[in-house]
């Protein structure tokens, strides 16, 4: 296992001020309703106190800007979490504009998925563990009401440490509805049973650091390679990946899979948490069946990928994290144990 001793940021006692920020786009200007509902959810069901920055609810502003709320809010001894609004495809922009010192000297829970795999990336590569998970329009301003699975993992992240089994969710969604129409916040959105996780080459039991994200934006951190660490950081230890709202074609993650087998980083990894695709949009209101189509060719290629370059390796899919409803905080830069052979999955929150 690689030998980087990561810090689990002190846990929140109720009452705690938590910065809520806008590191990717700012969509609280634009859908108020959502964020404040979000931002309610917060305080009655968390016990916490919220606090806005300068680009919280502020659409294109810059990555200097952002950078600063981001550093305030480290910096700031009153903070004691960072959350993000939601996410957005630009965040790898800020991140040279932040101050790697300040961060490592004020680690703090931070919480966010989606674009923020870059906030992740960048506290990996301090040694800070964080949460990818619970934005505040998404999990928080859920419609109807937050899912309980969610509320219980969030709990675990914020609060409560030690740890936890993951378990499939009794059901879940790719759908929802449109943020333009706030009175539709009442409604439940449609939920399915989960069928459970996929197990590839069980068998045996992994334990691990946890390395990962959205698999669009690690596909940034490949190109950039600004702020990937050498091959041998991330030796032993267990990647996670999932895959956006943009419905990526298999070809797609195959391609970026082929990335990282070339670079030699796929191969590091022992193991591979895959979370559930979104397969449903606004402008891609697919069928059932055409679902079904989907993730299977998503499934086909990522063990493609992986036969011609790590045929060995591990696999839990299906997972319920990432873009689906609702979601379990993964801890980038914790712990897991991955017992393939009673099929259980354990993360230290």
């Amino acid at each position: 296992m690689q030998n980087k001793q990561f810090i689990y940021p002190v846990k929140l006692q109720p009452g705690d001020k938590v910065a809520i920020l806008s590191p990717s786009a700012g969509l609280p200007e634009i859908f108020p309703e959502v964020f404040d509902l979000g931002l309610q959810r917060l305080r009655e069901e968390f016990g916490l106190i919220p606090v806005e920055y300068s680009c919280t609810r502020k659409m294109n502003t810059s990555p200097e800007a952002r950078a600063r709320d981001i550093m305030a809010a480290f910096a700031d001894p009153e903070i004691k979490a960072v959350i993000c609004s939601i996410g957005g495809d630009d965040q790898i922009k800020v991140l040279k504009h932040l101050n790697p010192e300040v961060l490592r000297a004020h680690p703090k829970l931070f919480l966010g998925y989606s674009d923020a795999t870059n906030l992740h990336i960048y506290l990996w590569n301090l040694g800070i563990v964080s949460y990818y998970g619970g934005a505040i329009m998404t999990q928080f301003g859920r419609y109807y009401a937050m899912d309980e699975y969610s509320v219980q993992s969030l709990r675990h992240a914020l609060f409560q440490g030690g740890e936890v089994e993951i378990r499939p969710a009794p059901e879940w969604s790719d759908e929802n509805y449109n943020w333009g129409e706030p009175e539709k916040l009442r409604l439940r959105v449609p939920m399915f049973s989960n069928p459970g996780w996929k197990w590839q080459n069980a068998g045996r039991i992994i334990e691990g650091t946890l390395w990962g994200g959205c698999l669009e934006i690690v596909d940034y951190h490949l190109r950039a390679h600004r702020y990937l660490q050498p091959l041998e950081h991330y030796k032993d230890c267990v990647l996670f990946l999932e895959t956006s709202e943009e419905m990526p074609s298999a070809g797609y993650v195959y391609r970026v899979l082929i990335g990282m087998g070339e670079r030699g980083l796929l191969q590091q990894f022992s193991a591979l948490l895959m979370g559930r695709p979104k397969a449903w949009n606004f402008d891609r209101q697919i069928s059932a069946e055409q679902k079904d189509a989907y993730n299977r060719e998503q499934e086909e290629a990522i063990l493609k990928a992986l036969q011609e370059y790590h045929p060995s390796m591990p696999v839990v899919s299906n997972m319920d994290f990432g873009h689906t409803d609702p979601q379990f905080m993964v801890p980038s830069g914790g712990y897991v144990r991955i017992d393939g052979i009673k099929k259980r999955v354990f993360v230290q929150y």
